[in-house]
């Protein structure tokens, strides 16, 4: 056995740091590989980045991808991907593997928001608040979740308990813990009600981990990742940090793993970004690494780095290639626009990718005609557009180099963006 597949959970070491700031490179050592941080990871929600084949995720950069648990515990079902050996196995995708937990989709669909980043909610507090036109399709108690799938309508029930289990089926290197989380329309009440919550099924996460790395031990280890809430709130998050700390640290001394990581979740406002992140990670130990679910944009990008992250996740780069986005060095434009109809030039000259032998002027033809390639081949280049970006800024960390890499990027890309 390796290093990595014995005794508490130690898959993180620490790199170069940023000086005056959290910032740092890293290395997540896992059964599959090694990811070097900070580290973008393209999500494949149900075993796949739509529209890419797996090989070209792996050409274009990304050194991980991030699946969900509800998604496949729908479709196909946990156990057929566990039979199949995992889920890099299934999929065909050699390198780590993450899963989320399920709670990003308790909250959508009980409240029936998608958007949490960003969200302008004065005074619209209210904790049974739901989007407009839809229906509340989850119900959140003390013990768990009882959930329709969007799919049936039929009922299902996720709890810490079930939700280690669906992702021990799926076999992803790193797996989170099972969280509730709110909206930023919730209350302060409800928010400390639910970070009690959250705490509480961290325990039952961590008990359960242990127990089935036990008995699955004919499986690749698996890396289990806390996941800290509590909104907008100073004191809500440091003491989220903080419990979860204490309890990985008295796991561990009673013979368990205890996180390996943690991930920072819920609804953030955009201007608060970098605060919110700060205040966990300064009550986070150096050692271990830190996930922020649901970032893409390239200045939170820069502030979540300098916050103290090491990798992310967004739907965000193929969501929007797939209606005409691009990301480029001059900012954000949609190809779909008629100025690109006879546009010769690739779609940002300056990265070079599978896609760089295209014109802007066959895209555009190609999305006209509703043809699909049109989103694979924008959205290989908005995956590595945002995985270049970060490696980049990397490599700027180790160099010395990051601040002047950072302002040269923003000041360009959004002036471009204006101009788009």
């Amino acid at each position: 056995m390796s290093d990595i597949d014995q005794g508490p959970d130690r898959t993180f070491t620490v790199g170069t740091s940023l000086s005056g700031t959290l910032g740092r490179t890293g290395v997540i050592s896992t059964p599959h590989g090694q990811i070097n941080t900070p580290a973008f990871v393209p999500v494949g929600t149900k075993a796949t980045v739509k529209t890419v084949v797996p090989e070209a995720v792996s050409d274009l950069g990304a050194q991980a991808v991030l699946a969900n648990a509800y998604h496949l515990y729908l479709q196909p079902g946990p156990d057929i991907i566990d039979e199949a050996g995992g889920l890099g196995e299934f999929m065909n995708w050699p390198g780590p593997t993450f899963t989320d937990s399920g709670g990003f989709q308790v909250m959508s669909l009980g409240a029936g928001f998608k958007k949490v980043i960003a969200m302008d909610v004065t005074g619209m507090q209210n904790d049974e608040v739901i989007a407009e036109g839809k229906e509340r399709l989850a119900r959140v108690d003390d013990d768990g979740v009882t959930f329709k799938s969007h799919l049936d309508g039929s009922t299902h029930r996720f709890t810490p308990e079930v939700s280690m289990q669906i992702q021990h089926q799926l076999g992803a290197d790193i797996i989170f813990g099972f969280d509730e989380l709110t909206t930023l329309m919730n209350t302060r009440d409800y928010q400390e009600t639910s970070l009690e919550r959250t705490r509480l099924w961290a325990i039952r996460c961590l008990a359960e981990h242990n127990r089935l790395t036990a008995a699955r031990a004919h499986r690749p280890m698996q890396s289990l990742w806390g996941v800290i809430q509590g909104a907008q709130y100073e004191d809500l998050r440091r003491k989220a940090a903080r419990d979860l700390v204490a309890m990985s640290d008295i796991d561990v001394a009673e013979g368990g793993r205890g996180f390996g990581g943690y991930g920072i979740g819920g609804a953030l406002e955009k201007q608060n970004l970098g605060t919110i992140v700060r205040w966990v990670n300064e009550e986070l130990p150096q050692d271990k690494a830190r996930h922020l679910l649901g970032i893409s944009e390239p200045d939170d990008i820069f502030t979540a780095i300098e916050s103290g992250i090491d990798t992310f996740d967004c739907v965000s780069p193929s969501r929007v290639a797939r209606n005409g986005a691009i990301y480029s060095r001059d900012g954000r434009y949609n190809v779909t626009n008629s100025r690109f109809r006879r546009d010769f030039r690739p779609l940002d000259p300056e990265m070079d990718n599978y896609t760089t032998q295209y014109t802007r002027a066959y895209i555009h033809h190609l999305f006209k005609a509703k043809e699909g390639l049109a989103a694979t081949l924008c959205t290989i280049h908005n995956e590595h557009f945002i995985v270049t970006l970060v490696e980049r800024a990397r490599q700027a960390i180790i160099d010395g180099t990051y601040y002047e890499y950072r302002d040269d990027f923003l000041r360009r890309y959004y002036a471009g963006t204006k101009k788009a």
